[in-house]
């Protein structure tokens, strides 16, 4: 298990649990991000961390992607 912020571009992972209160946790929720949810990394350069999910790109700061826990898919 290791943070979302470092996933390679291309990989797909499967959020395992969300390290935050419930403000972050509802946050991630309204977007699709939920523990148990396979995602793929499309970009994670500098900058935001961008995601696929149910067919839909979302940008996620590197900080909050720090706190998103994920396994290899």
């Amino acid at each position: 298990m290791f943070p979302l912020a470092f996933a390679r571009p291309g990989e797909e992972v499967v959020i395992d649990r969300i390290m935050g209160g419930c403000g972050l946790q509802r946050r991630l929720s309204e977007m699709g991000l939920l523990p148990g949810e396979r995602i793929r990394v499309i970009s994670s350069d500098s900058g935001p961390v961008v995601v696929e999910v149910k067919g839909v790109r979302v940008g996620i700061g590197f900080g909050m992607a720090k706190k998103i826990m994920v396994r290899r898919a």
